[in-house]
């Protein structure tokens, strides 16, 4: 079993900044796959980006590429989202997730999901 637990979320001005956290608990958290997922009110919820085990391989999603940038510290239990020029379009309630996986799935199909954060991004 893995808890996860997001925190960085916020409101924000476009062409802000922000960074979420999604720190794990439970078995070692060194072994999954995480990633990151958004809902805005009304939309199904999206892959935004994801992470391999070892942080070697990293995957986002076009709208974010080139803004956004996954990492994580295995040693700390976290991965992090870091949000640069935002968009009033990327609000929304950010999810992280983790599973076991060989490489990055950047579908909903995993086992451990926190509970969001919001991100609000004002124009």
């Amino acid at each position: 079993q893995v808890q996860l637990v997001e925190s960085g979320g916020g409101l924000v001005q476009a062409g802000g900044s922000l960074r979420l956290s999604c720190t794990a608990s439970g078995r070692t958290f060194s072994t999954y796959v995480v990633g990151w997922f958004r809902q805005a009110p009304g939309k199904e919820r999206e892959f935004v980006a994801g992470i391999n085990w070892t942080g070697g391989r990293t995957y986002y999603t076009d709208s974010v590429k080139g803004r956004f940038t996954i990492s994580r510290d295995n040693a700390r239990n976290t991965v992090w989202l870091q949000m640069d020029s935002l968009k009033p379009e990327d609000t929304a309630v950010y999810f992280c997730a983790a599973r076991i996986a060989l490489t990055v799935v950047t579908t909903d199909r995993y086992d451990y999901w926190g509970q969001g954060t919001q991100v609000t991004v004002s124009s």
